[in-house]
């Protein structure tokens, strides 16, 4: 029976509260993200997984410990955050009043990367995914779990601009009918 894949976005920081755009920023988590990832404990308590594997920032990485599961976790390279290039730090409202039309799911950032080469990661990831059937976990950032979640389901890269996704929220990819040729979103964005 083929496995299932929990995601879960980091908890709070400053610029996620803000709505900045946070890539390679390695940002801690706030106060309120800091609640957000324990009360993940709980959340997920009785869940075994087989595998859990997180981005190596530390938002993500500290979210996977407070959740209880840092002691399991693997860092996975290829779950880093897009690389916003030149909108590090900027809010969407203020790329748009210079770039009207923008969206980062088509077109990624100046002097960062661009959509297919985060596609191409959350590729990598899914096959490696793939290829167990076990229950795995992976603490992540919001953009790139959502690229991963349209790729898993057979979309391409830039619909996930049609998943939102909280923080510290709880997504689950699976089968239906456990069948390797039926990828569905089992849940999304619970929190």
């Amino acid at each position: 029976m083929p496995g299932t894949v929990t995601l879960v976005r980091h908890g709070e920081t400053e610029w996620s509260a803000s709505g900045r755009h946070t890539g390679r920023t390695d940002l801690p988590l706030t106060g309120d993200g800091e609640y957000e990832a324990r009360r993940l404990r709980d959340r997920l308590a009785g869940r075994a997984f087989g595998r859990v594997f997180t981005s190596p920032l530390q938002r993500a990485f500290r979210t996977c410990a407070l959740a209880g599961f840092g002691d399991a976790a693997k860092i996975e390279a290829d779950l880093v955050e897009w690389d916003y290039g030149d909108y590090e730090g900027r809010t969407t409202s203020e790329i748009l009043a210079e770039r009207p039309g923008w969206l980062l799911f088509r077109e990624g950032s100046p002097n960062g990367k661009q959509a297919a080469n985060v596609g191409a990661r959350a590729d990598r990831v899914i096959a490696r995914l793939r290829a167990a059937d076990d229950r795995t976990i992976l603490f992540s950032s919001c953009h790139f779990l959502r690229v991963l979640a349209a790729r898993w389901l057979g979309l391409a890269r830039s619909e996930g601009r049609l998943l939102k996704l909280d923080t510290a929220s709880v997504s689950v990819l699976a089968y239906e009918h456990d069948s390797r040729d039926e990828p569905i979103l089992a849940l999304w964005n619970e929190v």
